[in-house]
């Protein structure tokens, strides 16, 4: 291989194919098409340094150069943002007064979003290959720097009440217990954690459903619901940390849509942070404005050009026949069961199947796909799903958010996301406790339309102060 330490701004294909994650003959390819600035030595392609990192840059595959003096907000809490997507949250949390300083994403469209929107924000790839010095190095942090807040969603499939609920025997739920883990050797102030409704009710381990009878053994702890999180909660506090946690809608926080996320909150102080503090309530109770709905959050788009999916042809034909805020029950009943197929015999109230979108009232909770056939997210009167700028809208992204990669990829990276409100209600606590001067919500408000959620209820005296 030829060397080229000593000559300045040129790197070898080897150099190259490993900061760009390419293979080698990948690299000589672009090389020769003139995609990167290269020329030939003594027969071997050596590359501009400097083109290579921007196309590295635009692709969202290696993390723009740190620069020890580039301008901070002073006195802001600086925030390390892992498993980051879309950056849902870490808007919300910039909305309240944080400064993200790092993200980490291993998904490549969601890192060409961050890269395209935040280039000056280090990028780190792979949490698997992340040691509490490498990250404060791509941070700018030395190791007597203290560290404010370590934010972040690991993968929730695992915890998904529509999966197969594996729980930690997942993969992706071990890459939860790595972060966990990873967090503690950092020692942030605070660590936030969010996470789908499911981890509420994940066991630890699974035991098959085959094996849950009267010829069984009864469940263990490890196997009873809840067991995971229980688990998480005594892995953090082991670490001196308190932990508070509910299930949040985020309409109560100021979205346009009743999605309801788990959020965790961790102080290294060991005082409990309260509950989020709400913005709105539904039909206004607590002296609360009202939830934002549909209406006033796409209104103004009806004269824009929308990028959007299709539903297929058969399926429109009964959407033709419903209006604003119906759905298959809204059918004729003779064609009732010829529109759902076999779906029709199943539990439940299948209230996803043929759904447009109502204008008076939030939006249900965003999907990575607004097609898939249990989970229709319709216009309320056109005949096509909801649109990626109207998914930026409910989900509070800028217009301007430029999201990156093919269409349905864009749909899942916004479907994925922290609504920015909901972000932001985290970030003006954290704020309120650092000071101490914590945001409290009014008493007995109903953060969610489920039954024990919170740390309170759900863990008893587990999380007692």
């Amino acid at each position: 291989m030829h060397e080229t330490k000593n000559i300045p701004n040129l790197i070898s294909v080897g150099e190259a194919s490993k900061k760009l994650q390419l293979s080698e003959q990948r690299i000589r390819g672009l090389a020769a098409t003139g995609q990167l600035e290269a020329s030939k030595v003594g027969g071997s392609w050596v590359l501009s340094s400097a083109s290579v990192e921007e196309l590295g840059r635009q692709k969202g595959l290696i993390a723009p150069e740190h620069k020890p003096g580039r301008p901070k907000h002073e006195g802001s809490l600086k925030v390390l943002s892992f498993f980051t997507g879309a950056m849902g949250l870490d808007l919300g949390l910039e909305e309240a007064g944080l400064e993200t300083i790092l993200a980490c994403e291993f998904d490549k469209w969601s890192r060409a979003t961050i890269s395209t929107n935040k280039p000056e924000i280090p990028l780190l790839g792979d949490v698997w290959n992340c040691t509490p010095d490498s990250i404060r190095e791509a941070a700018g942090l030395t190791e007597n720097d203290d560290i404010d807040v370590i934010a972040g969603g690991p993968p929730c499939q695992a915890f998904s009440t529509a999966g197969n609920r594996q729980g930690f025997e997942d993969v992706r739920g071990n890459v939860f217990l790595h972060f966990i883990d990873l967090a503690m050797q950092l020692t942030p102030k605070y660590l936030v954690l969010e996470n789908v409704r499911g981890l509420l009710s994940a066991a630890l381990k699974h035991r098959p459903m085959n094996q849950r009878n009267g010829a069984h053994p009864p469940l263990t702890d490890e196997e009873s619901p809840g067991g995971a999180l229980k688990h998480i909660v005594e892995r953090i506090r082991a670490h001196g940390y308190s932990v508070s946690f509910n299930l949040y809608n985020a309409a109560n926080f100021g979205a346009p849509q009743t999605r309801e996320r788990v959020i965790l909150i961790c102080s290294r102080n060991g005082k409990k942070v309260p509950y989020l503090k709400p913005t709105r309530s539904d039909n206004s109770e607590f002296g609360l404005p009202a939830w934002k709905t549909f209406e006033q959050a796409v209104g103004d788009l009806d004269s824009i050009e929308h990028s959007h999916i299709n539903f297929p042809e058969a399926r429109l034909r009964y959407y033709r026949m419903l209006g604003p805020g119906e759905y298959w029950k809204h059918l004729p009943a003779e064609l009732q069961k010829e529109a759902l197929g076999n779906s029709y015999f199943s539990g439940g109230g299948k209230t996803g199947f043929l759904r447009r979108l109502a204008w008076d009232k939030p939006s249900p909770t965003l999907v990575t796909h607004p097609a898939m056939p249990a989970t229709d997210l319709a216009h309320p009167v056109e005949l096509r799903p909801l649109s990626i700028q109207e998914y930026k809208r409910i989900q509070e992204f800028p217009d301007s958010w430029a999201l990156q990669g093919p269409l349905l990829q864009q749909y899942k990276q916004v479907g994925n996301a922290v609504p920015i409100p909901l972000g932001k209600a985290v970030g003006l606590q954290l704020i309120a406790h650092s000071k101490g001067e914590p945001l409290l919500a009014p008493v007995n408000f109903k953060f969610s339309r489920y039954k024990a959620t919170s740390d309170a209820d759900f863990l008893g005296e587990i999380l007692e102060n």
